[in-house]
């Protein structure tokens, strides 16, 4: 395994972790569908247009399923839980999402858990929860069910997307613009029926989506699916935490929010549980396709 392709993937989350921070002080309140609609659909034209690359056959479908999962609905039911929810408890309800994806792997990869990769799966959600779950009334039953539907949708994406690996000839650039454009597209409709018109933006909104919809989407997503197609599903989705983990560091240097000792221990299990995750073999190259599935080449996850 190659620590450098893990550092490079593990910049993706690292990236998403800033999106709080970035929408707290530049973005307009009470837009989530707008910034999501924001984040996705020039991202991924833009993309298309330097890779001038269309799926073909069967790959439109796909695209779209892809899309769908790791963009249109996940984007939508993350901010609801978001808003929903107190505190950082969104951030602990999507913290399982590493495992949906062992489950997952197992039924669509062939791929058996070890008990490594489990407990550093239950690991991170629990350092997870002790970063940044905090005292709060009942948490809404719809933003729970919200913020366990986005982590399932991710998890279904991210193992879908390794499974299906990528047509011949075809970069992982340009697979995240389709995906993104996809994913764009659906979020579209939603945005104008539940949010209306667009709002109007001053000079540091502009400045907060170009950030998001360029470093933190283009740039984020591509080194997240290219990190997909060469380290298993489950190595990948390990690196997870991390972004929660960035938002807290993030809130204490910009917002001067506290991290006392029960967060610090939290980050502390979080991180070795990632670290833990990573200890399994890279796959040899990333796999293409011709619209067949292709076979993950390593025995099983996390080992």
């Amino acid at each position: 395994m190659s620590l450098a392709l893990v550092a490079v993937t593990a910049l993706a989350p690292v990236s998403w972790g800033t999106t709080y921070a970035v929408t707290t002080a530049f973005l307009p309140p009470d837009r989530p569908l707008f910034t999501g609609l924001v984040r996705a659909l020039p991202a991924g034209l833009l993309l298309l247009a330097l890779t001038r690359v269309r799926p073909r056959g069967v790959w439109w479908a796909k695209a779209a399923v892809l899309g769908a999962l790791n963009i249109g609905a996940f984007f939508p039911l993350l901010f609801l839980a978001a808003y929903r929810l107190p505190g950082g408890m969104a951030a602990v309800v999507g913290s399982v999402g590493p495992l949906f994806v062992v489950g997952l792997s197992a039924l669509l990869l062939g791929q058996r858990p070890t008990l490594r990769t489990l407990l550093a799966a239950v690991a991170a959600a629990c350092g997870v929860s002790l970063v940044v779950l905090r005292a709060a009334g009942a948490p809404d039953a719809l933003g729970v069910l919200a913020a366990l539907a986005s982590a399932a949708s991710m998890s279904a994406g991210t193992v879908l997307t390794k499974k299906w690996g990528r047509p011949e000839g075809v970069s992982p650039l340009a697979l995240t613009g389709w995906q993104l454009t996809a994913g764009g597209l659906l979020i579209a409709p939603v945005a104008l029926l539940v949010e209306g018109a667009p709002p109007a933006l001053d000079g540091r909104a502009v400045a907060g989506y170009l950030y998001l919809a360029l470093a933190n989407t283009s740039v984020g997503y591509w080194l997240w699916f290219r990190g997909v197609g060469r380290l298993t599903a489950t190595q990948v989705t390990l690196l997870g935490p991390l972004s929660p983990l960035t938002a807290a560091v993030t809130g204490w240097v910009a917002f001067g929010q506290a991290l006392g000792p029960v967060q610090l221990v939290g980050m502390a299990v979080a991180l070795g549980a990632t670290i833990a995750g990573q200890a399994g073999p890279a796959n040899p190259r990333p796999g293409y396709t011709r619209g067949r599935p292709v076979r993950n080449r390593t025995p099983s996850c996390g080992s």
